[in-house]
């Protein structure tokens, strides 16, 4: 493994905090130390930021297709070194090797869907319904970009932002989680392998988010903003962004309704619950959160899934043939712990899991519950982490309005072998994207984000790459 990169990097180089700080990165399966790296402050952010902006006219000036070759070159490098970058996300927030090297491949795939779409970037040109003006359409980068990326994907929520950024012709300060700040710092050395010209990407870690993006985003010279995490901070930048009026595109939390009907074929259902609940060990604002089941079928699905939850085998991502890694950090399993305390409290049954293991590190164990209430905490929450809460229902009205009954709309899953059943219920659901038969809905290739107060805009898919473009209409008279 190659040496693990530390510093903020800022105009194409790397360099210490100004002030000299650092900050830890731990191991969430052992609680150790693994290293520490450059605590940006508010000096290094404005440095960053005076970095993009020199460098964004030229970058906006650069041909697509050179745009296009960099993004394919880092695609390259990036599946070069899987292992290295599996290994190093494992080290830093938990997953295990094999979902670290998928979440590897995806990644890179970003850069790839990215490096087409740089090429395809159009504009028109008509005459206007009253013949006296011809009207010249073109597409304009929207300037220089914050990205705020989460600790859950480390690698591929960075490749989702910045690919479309290299694209467009954005420049960008990319500010990753506190938790796992290596991977994006690999990622830089990586695009600057590529060829990626220094200032468009600069990477600032830091443990004081809002001494650095608040005046960033109340600046006026950070024209975009991407964020992925919680609605509660969503809503806070949000505000931040208004004074300079900051072109945002959010993707924030979920609550996804995973809807099982009697007629399922329940082999399909339970095993794209597996996917839908413990991807990443549960978190993931696409983890299947309240699983609605029918009644006729609950108690079959529900032996079924905690046969297969609790063959799973738990410990630290580097062990051979472990499938669950620890949480992120004690906070978050014992936001896990409480949900399940208080959902038992109110009457769920633990069929199998259920309680903290002793020892180092953030492991909890994959839990099924049944009987919930639908009182209980976790119906109303992201539980994030590897907890499987199933209710009852008796027909497809009620399950709808229970399914919607909630702020956020990210995800919902169905199932049924019925095609008019399972498209009126996927219409029906309130949320941006649906799986109808299957627990995987993400794809480099999709449109991915939600409705009500599960964000704003897309990622992915065709439209990723018009969150960091501008409409300009040029008036040409008919002579």
């Amino acid at each position: 493994m190659t040496e693990v990169l530390t510093q903020l990097f800022i105009g194409g180089a790397w360099t210490d905090a100004a002030d000299g700080a650092t900050m830890p990165v731990d191991d969430p399966a052992t609680g150790e130390i693994l290293c520490h790296v450059a605590d940006a402050g508010p000096k290094d952010a404005r440095l960053a930021e005076e970095a993009a902006v020199q460098a964004q006219q030229d970058w906006a000036r650069t041909a697509p297709r050179a745009r296009s070759e960099i993004l394919r070159r880092a695609h390259e490098l990036i599946l070069e070194r899987t292992d290295e970058l599996a290994h190093l996300m494992t080290s830093e927030m938990g997953k295990p090797l094999a979902e670290a090297r998928g979440e590897v491949a995806y990644a890179a795939e970003f850069f790839r869907w990215f490096s087409e779409e740089a090429v395809r970037i159009d504009g028109g040109c008509g005459t206007l319904p009253d013949g006296r003006n011809r009207m010249l359409l073109t597409r304009r980068p929207v300037g220089p970009c914050l990205l705020v990326t989460p600790w859950n994907f480390p690698l591929a929520m960075g490749t989702r932002k910045i690919g479309p950024a290299i694209a467009a012709g954005c420049t960008m300060i990319l500010k990753p989680a506190p938790q796992t700040p290596l991977s994006s710092l690999a990622l830089a050395g990586i695009l600057k392998e590529a060829g990626l010209p220094d200032g468009v990407l600069n990477v600032v870690t830091t443990s004081r988010a809002g001494e650095v993006c608040e005046p960033l985003l109340r600046g006026g010279r950070i024209r975009k903003l991407s964020f992925t995490g919680s609605t509660g901070v969503g809503r806070l930048l949000l505000a931040q962004c208004a004074d300079a009026v900051v072109r945002t595109s959010m993707e924030l939390g979920g609550n996804a309704p995973f809807i099982v009907f009697d007629d399922a074929d329940l082999d399909v259902a339970v095993d794209a619950a597996m996917v839908a609940k413990m991807r990443n060990m549960g978190e993931a604002c696409t983890a299947a959160n309240r699983f609605f089941v029918h009644r006729a079928v609950a108690e079959e699905f529900g032996r079924r899934l905690a046969e297969r939850m609790g063959a799973l085998v738990v410990g630290p991502g580097t062990r051979d043939g472990v499938d669950v890694g620890p949480l992120i950090d004690r906070t978050g399993r014992g936001k896990v712990e409480e949900l399940v305390a208080d959902a038992v409290e109110r009457g769920a049954q633990v069929l199998v899991g259920g309680r903290t293991p002793e020892g180092p590190g953030c492991f909890y164990p994959p839990t099924v519950l049944t009987d919930v209430s639908p009182e209980s905490r976790l119906m109303g929450t992201e539980i994030f982490g590897p907890v499987a809460a199933i209710l009852t229902f008796d027909d497809e009205d009620e399950v709808l309005r229970r399914a919607n009954d909630t702020p956020w709309g990210l995800v919902g899953y169905v199932f049924t072998q019925g095609l008019d059943r399972g498209l009126r219920v996927s219409e029906g659901l309130e949320v941006g994207m649906v799986g109808l038969n299957t627990g995987l809905v993400s794809n480099p290739a999709a449109p991915f984000g939600g409705v009500k107060q599960s964000g704003l805009g897309r990622e992915g898919g065709r439209v990723g790459i018009d969150e960091f473009l501008e409409y300009q209409y040029v008036a040409v008279p008919v002579r």
